[in-house]
């Protein structure tokens, strides 16, 4: 099959690349990038040629999703693997990290060959799956992470619950890096956190909800990335949500400790104010500024 994509605003950052051209492709592969490019670059006599207007799209490389939910086996009700990789492909995720917040979790080696037997029948798009520090992500005892990267998995998380052992945490990040995957942790005290129902601040003593304190977030980064540190272990810090572990990943970053991060929109996009409703919507809270105005 050959393929004309036209006028589409290409960008690779592995590239160095962004401008608008044409894509060509034959028979599967890019054959050539370039502006300009007609329909007498393929031959509209052979079969299968297809010419695409992309005037206002963007073309790229397929987009990576490293923390992804989909939630099979065991709470179908909530996500599968077919929904949530063909949401993924809509979305132009060709790649997905499936994380281990199922039932049961990937923590044996038979429990991530049935995974990605799973994947074989269901998936859209690729699907590498996440195994789990800990048995049953209980945060008591390190899965055998050895069979788990021999069965396929390419990173270890405990995925929504914190390993609250730091002795745990070490072990585990030093077996991670004799098998060279990385740790991709959810950072939070879960002491300091539980039953919280918002930020901490003056918003969440107003509305008398239950805060919880950004220290919550930033003692935990704290304490991985000195493990991380100490072990020489790639530490990924999952979903940051707060400026001190921000900091604290920078400050990190610059001493040469193999730590990375990643945020969610929501993080980025919103605040506590959107908690209040609309009754709030012009009160200020000790500053001069009013909280953002939250539509109706």
């Amino acid at each position: 099959m050959r393929l004309l994509i036209k006028d589409g605003c290409i960008v690779d950052p592995s590239q160095s690349f962004a401008q608008v051209a044409d894509v060509l492709i034959v028979d599967g592969r890019i054959v050539e990038i370039a502006g300009g490019l007609t329909s007498t670059a393929i031959d509209p006599q052979i079969p299968g040629t297809h010419v695409i207007d992309a005037s206002g799209c963007i073309l790229a490389p397929g987009f990576v999703d490293l923390h992804c939910h989909l939630r099979e086996p065991g709470y179908e009700d909530k996500e599968t693997i077919a929904t949530g990789t063909e949401a993924a492909a809509r979305g132009g995720f060709t790649t997905v990290c499936a994380m281990p917040n199922t039932q049961p979790p990937p923590d044996t080696a038979g429990s991530v060959r049935h995974l990605l037997e799973l994947v074989e029948r269901e998936a859209r798009v690729r699907v590498l799956p996440v195994g789990a520090i800990t048995k049953n992500r209980a945060g008591q005892e390190i899965t055998e992470m050895g069979d788990l990267q021999k069965a396929g998995v390419v990173a270890f998380s405990d995925d929504g619950s914190p390993v609250r052992d730091g002795r745990i945490m070490r072990n585990a990040m030093l077996y991670s890096t004799m098998l060279g995957l990385p740790i991709l942790a959810h950072c939070e005290d879960a002491n300091l956190s539980e039953g919280g129902d918002m930020h901490e601040g003056p918003l969440s003593t107003l509305l008398g909800l239950q805060g919880y304190p950004a220290a919550a977030e930033i003692s935990n980064v704290a304490r991985e990335i000195a493990l991380a540190e100490l072990t020489g272990a790639h530490l990924h810090v999952c979903h940051v949500s707060t400026a001190g572990a921000v900091e604290l990943v920078r400050q990190a970053k610059a001493r040469g400790v193999r730590v990375t991060a990643e945020v969610t929109p929501h993080h980025l996009l919103l605040s506590e104010a959107w908690v209040s409703g609309s009754m709030f919507q012009s009160l200020s809270l000790g500053g001069s500024e009013p909280m953002l105005p939250i539509p109706p």
